[in-house]
């Protein structure tokens, strides 16, 4: 267990040095400590071996990150403190000694081989999967026919190239990271919050009447998704994010409702919005 002192200040991401998580927890605080998969930043936040924990939730291209939406859900009782969205620029990282030309393979984190995928496929190379981006720049060192698709901070760490920047398919390409803890955040005023829950019933207008709370009262809905509850095929979970702090009146009474409603609601948290 580490000590209260430096847990207080000790942020753990997904991921070694050099990813894109990293750079989001640099927002954070400056004690970082990286872990191999977001089920251990969890794991660590939970037993008190991390204060907050900072895990990528959604890509504007390619969707939400099933596994942090399923842990917070099935697994884990922590709370969204904060989100942090940064734009992602993806490059080609290369050997010193090597040039496009060289190159036969090309390794990196599976959302940032699909961002890439024109350019990859213009390449003509062979694509593999890794567990971060920072550990593909890692594998390729020393190998002149290999590639990874990176950070330029991995390209400075490892002692590689960017041979290409900018690589991504569609350059509007955000990602955003939650920060959790065992606590939400309290209210500022310029806040969103998080939930998740199931219908007790598959009928028509489930979903619309438990919509139809916030829209009464010009609540605005910023994300709305449904993922398999793992229970049945056909039985869904609906996650939304929406303005305004749990203890708002509003949001609380409405809340309540909800609860009423459904046959299972979670409050993931409320913490500060932030605008993109």
């Amino acid at each position: 267990m580490i000590e209260t002192t430096q847990k207080q200040e000790l942020i753990g991401f997904f991921g070694p040095s050099g990813t894109f998580t990293e750079q989001a927890a640099s927002q954070v605080g400056n004690d970082l400590l990286g872990f191999d998969s977001i089920l251990d930043v969890l794991e660590a936040v939970k037993n008190g071996d991390v204060n907050l924990g900072v895990v990528p939730i959604e890509n504007s291209i390619e969707g939400p990150v099933g596994v942090t939406l399923d842990l917070m859900v099935h697994d884990y009782d922590l709370k969204i403190k904060r989100e942090i969205i940064i734009p992602i620029s993806h490059n080609l990282l290369i050997n010193t000694d090597a040039s496009i030309e060289d190159i036969k393979y090309v390794y990196s984190h599976i959302q940032a081989l699909s961002q890439c995928r024109k350019f990859t496929d213009s390449m003509g190379v062979v694509v593999n999967s890794t567990p971060s981006t920072s550990a593909a720049a890692e594998m390729v060192r020393g190998r002149k026919d290999s590639a990874a698709i990176g950070t330029r901070r991995a390209a400075e760490i490892y002692g590689l190239k960017i041979a290409a920047s900018d690589i991504q398919d569609y350059k509007n390409n955000l990602t955003r990271f939650i920060v959790l803890g065992k606590t939400d955040h309290e209210f500022t005023g310029n806040d969103k919050t998080s939930v998740v829950f199931s219908l007790m019933e598959d009928k028509p207008g489930g979903l619309y009447h438990i919509l139809e709370l916030f829209a009464k009262l010009d609540i605005n809905l910023t994300k709305i998704e449904s993922r398999p509850s793992k229970e049945k095929l056909g039985n869904y979970i609906f996650f939304i994010d929406f303005d305004g702090h749990r203890t708002d009146e509003s949001i609380s009474n409405i809340l309540d409702v909800i609860k009423s409603k459904v046959g299972f609601l979670k409050v993931l948290g409320s913490y500060p919005a932030q605008r993109y």
